[in-house]
C-alpha cells in the first residue's frame, strides 16, 4: 500500500498501470452498476485510483474511501469546496461519511 503525499501527480506515479483495462464498474449491494469509470483521457487518474483501491482493499468501503481521498490529495480539498466538480472524489467522500460500500469490478479491454 502506498503512503500518499500532498500531490496527486506524485501519488498517481506510484499506482499500478491501467494498461489493458477498459473500464471499472461500481456495483451496489443490489447488484446494480451505479457508476462507470472509463479508460479515456480525463478519467484515467480516477481509473488508476479505483483500480488500486480494488487491489489494496478488495471493496470500496469507508476505509478504502478514506485512503482514496488521501491519494486524490489536492483534488479532495477542491471536491469539498466544489461539489460536483469531481464526481469520483465526491463518491469517496460519500462512502467515507457512511454511505453504502460498493463492489469494484475491473473490466479488461477486449
Amino acid at each position: 500500500m502506498i503512503q500518499p503525499g500532498n500531490a496527486f501527480k506524485d501519488n498517481l506515479a506510484q499506482l499500478p498501470a491501467i494498461d489493458g483495462i477498459e473500464r471499472i464498474d461500481l456495483v451496489n449491494g443490489q447488484g446494480a452498476v451505479v457508476a462507470t469509470i472509463e479508460n479515456k483521457p480525463g478519467k484515467q487518474g480516477s481509473l488508476a485510483v479505483y483500480h488500486y483501491l480494488k487491489q489494496a482493499f478488495g471493496t470500496l468501503d469507508a476505509k478504502a474511501a478514506g485512503h482514496g481521498l488521501a491519494v486524490f490529495a489536492e483534488h479532495t480539498a477542491d471536491a469539498r469546496n466544489r461539489p460536483g466538480a469531481h464526481p469520483n472524489v465526491d463518491r469517496l467522500l460519500e462512502i467515507a461519511a457512511g454511505g453504502e460500500a460498493l463492489r469494484i469490478d475491473v473490466i479488461a479491454a477486449a
